[in-house]
């Protein structure tokens, strides 16, 4: 019976220090102290996984505008950052990239891919950069730099 009472004041005592440190997040000035995240989004799938990345960070950085996002993407990853790539609703990608380039998010495109997709860097809006392999990059950015991994 004491151990029943014992673990129930614990959890009590945890629960209510979690909802105490979740009312402090997401209410009042959540842009004047909040520390820099490190954080890399890996796309390497369908259109659906962009168009969510991309809501993801726009989300992200409106709670916390410090944050330094990396976005790796390899495989089909990289074909919303193709000049003129358009959503399902016709709406260009470019736009979205843009406005989150101007607000600090890196956009890196796998070289690996090009050369296994016989496709050309010039394919690829100016916003885009290159590295030699996606998953190395984000292995290195986890590992030696400390990022937080996230895939939409």
């Amino acid at each position: 019976m004491m151990k029943n009472a014992r673990a129930m004041l614990i959890g009590g005592l945890l629960g209510t220090a979690l909802l105490a440190g979740c009312s402090t997040m997401g209410l009042g000035d959540t842009k004047g102290n909040v520390a820099e995240d490190k954080v890399v989004y890996h796309v390497n799938d369908t259109e659906e996984q962009a168009v969510d990345a991309l809501r993801n960070i726009g989300n992200h950085l409106e709670v916390n505008p410090k944050a330094k996002i990396v976005v790796v993407t390899h495989s089909r990853g990289v074909d919303f950052l193709f000049k003129d790539a358009r959503d399902k609703r016709g709406n260009p990608y470019n736009v979205a990239v843009e406005g989150l380039k101007e607000r600090g998010v890196q956009f890196d495109v796998c070289l690996i891919t090009l050369r296994n997709r016989k496709l050309g860097k010039d394919k690829f809006i100016p916003e885009a950069t290159f590295v030699p392999s996606g998953v190395a990059e984000i292995t290195r950015l986890q590992q030696r730099e400390g990022y937080a991994y996230l895939r939409p």
